[in-house]
């Protein structure tokens, strides 16, 4: 019994974990929420794996990267596709909300209202404060993945400035991330279980009631998220990087199929990984260092989202934006996605810095809460489907992978 189910590949058992899940949570209703228990210690089990494999890996990655140069080259470009794409997405969503009007006509009413967030007083000048760490320890226990970024890229470029002198510390961040790709294989069994109860829980709760209201909404985040996936990264993968797209899709439907029902950037870290790696043929190197700060900044389907939302509260409560407001969208949009947290739920936060900028109610933020998980569920897709397109284009770009290793169907 065990043989076979592990000569079944992981992403066929989380699919089939994921169907079966939202079946049993049609059929059970409310009650399903009794095996959420089981979701909840599988992102436990695989959040604790965060800030060490971040650590570790990024570390390693920047000083496997071998000297300065390279890094800028790695580092530059990663960040160039971060911002345009995400640029790109934010306008994609102000586009689909100005041509469909979903708020146009919605019935408050009628909407299940989920808890308003506190808005966000941090300033940009605190922002900017944040992202440097007061004390790495506390950064790691509070899960502060942007100042761990920091951190750990100071560390990666300490170790390449010290040359000779830092490769005792480099082979224990070699040894270090090796040793958390282990557990992490470890770990991830657990995932048609925990897929499956959250699913279950997730359909049982939530049902189509709580998505008539909102269905226009929806809908076209789904079909935003789809059009970068699709569209953007395909072209990306077929004119940047010049590989088969089928091949890459085919190559990282594991990391999709776990962020589509974690909702977590950050708990799909170690899939993505493993997946633009040995499916792939990333090298460590530029994985560990590009999909490490694209789970944190690139948030491609979050920035999109944040734009579709905005004028969607507008349109509900009759605000007039002008092309500056759509501007503003556009800029806080983006950095407001970069500031999101890679766990479920953390674009609702990022609402109120984009709304209380442009003058449309907070209250939006409570109308959307009720079926925000579901479409977290596709934003974190894109976002995770975007660090994989990123890090196989720079990979590309710095004939930093293995063509060979780029998977065919049968082998995934």
């Amino acid at each position: 019994m065990l043989t076979t189910w592990f000569k079944i590949p992981l992403w066929r058992r989380v699919v089939a974990a994921l169907v079966l899940g939202i079946a049993t949570g049609w059929f059970w209703g409310p009650e399903a929420e009794s095996i959420k228990w089981i979701g909840d210690f599988f992102i436990k089990s695989i959040k604790m794996l965060v800030v060490p494999l971040i650590f570790f890996s990024l570390v390693s990655g920047v000083a496997a990267i071998g000297d300065l140069r390279k890094l800028g080259a790695v580092g530059g470009r990663a960040m160039l596709l971060f911002v345009v794409t995400g640029q790109i997405a934010v306008w994609l969503g102000l586009g689909l909300g100005t041509l469909f009007q979903p708020g146009s006509g919605v019935d408050t009413s009628a909407i299940a209202k989920g808890a308003t967030p506190e808005p966000n007083p941090t300033t940009a000048v605190d922002m900017i404060l944040s992202i440097i760490p007061e004390s790495p320890v506390r950064v790691m226990a509070d899960v502060a993945v942007l100042p761990l970024i920091v951190f750990s890229l100071l560390v990666g470029i300490g170790i390449l400035m010290a040359k000779e002198e830092g490769e005792p510390v480099q082979k224990v961040f070699d040894s270090g991330a090796v040793i958390m790709q282990k557990v992490t294989m470890l770990v991830m069994e657990l995932t048609p279980f925990g897929v499956f109860a959250l699913m279950a829980w997730v359909a049982g709760t939530l049902g189509l009631d709580a998505l008539s209201a909102l269905a226009q909404l929806v809908a076209l985040n789904y079909f935003g998220c789809l059009l970068i996936i699709f569209v953007m990264y395909s072209a990306m993968i077929k004119f940047l990087a010049k590989l088969p797209v089928g091949d890459f899709f085919r190559g990282i439907i594991d990391a999709m199929a776990v962020s589509y029902s974690t909702a977590s950037s950050n708990a799909t870290l170690p899939v993505t990984l493993r997946c633009a790696e040995r499916n792939l043929g990333v090298s460590n190197s530029v994985a560990s260092f590009v999909i490490s700060l694209g789970a944190t900044i690139n948030m491609n389907g979050t920035a999109m989202y944040l734009g579709l939302a905005t004028l969607f509260g507008a349109q509900v409560f009759g605000v007039d934006l002008s092309m500056g407001d759509y501007f503003l969208i556009s800029i806080l949009a983006t950095l407001g996605a970069v500031g999101a947290a890679g766990i479920p739920g953390a674009g609702l936060i990022m609402m109120a810095l984009v709304f209380g900028a442009v003058g449309v109610p907070l209250e939006t933020i409570a109308f959307v809460a009720g079926v925000d998980r579901i479409m977290d569920m596709m934003r974190t897709t894109t976002n995770v489907s975007g660090d994989a397109a990123v890090a196989t284009t720079v990979a590309v770009m710095t004939g930093e992978i293995d063509r060979a290793a780029m998977v065919s169907a049968d082998d995934v």
